[in-house]
């Protein structure tokens, strides 16, 4: 199952009512399709961890520009499958796309993604091994 987990700072997501969260759940899951077919669409997760003012740097200092961190987890074989064979590439692109579509074009430029694949046998769904 393929999961994101974003990590931006809480100011950039708004309040309780604002639409940031969704528009971001919705815009990675479409940037995954990009690279795999719609049935994968059902088995799109996404988490969204809002940092803190204070508790994110970079450089060595505190700062308050926005700079996402996207990890994707996925088994390792949706990254090597050989039908979709630039997937790694297509997914990073798809991703900053996503990011910057949804928080502006200024942060495209420190969007990281991290692709992680986890070998077979070493996750697990409803407590069997997949």
């Amino acid at each position: 199952m393929p999961h994101f987990e974003v990590q931006v700072h809480e100011e950039v997501l708004g309040g309780e009512d604002a639409p940031v969260s969704g528009q971001l759940i919705k815009e990675l899951t479409e940037a995954a399709l990009t690279v795999y077919p719609e049935p994968f669409r059902e088995m799109v997760g996404v988490e969204i961890f809002g940092i803190p003012r204070g508790r994110w740097g970079v450089g060595g200092k505190v700062t308050d520009e926005p700079s996402p961190v996207v990890t994707l987890r996925s088994r390792e074989g949706f990254f090597h499958h050989p039908d979709f064979a630039e997937a790694p590439a297509g997914l990073i692109s798809a991703i900053t796309d996503a990011v910057a579509n949804v928080l502006g074009e200024r942060v495209r430029g420190r969007v990281t993604v991290l692709l992680v694949g986890v070998p077979a046998g070493r996750s697990g769904v409803g407590g069997e091994p997949v």
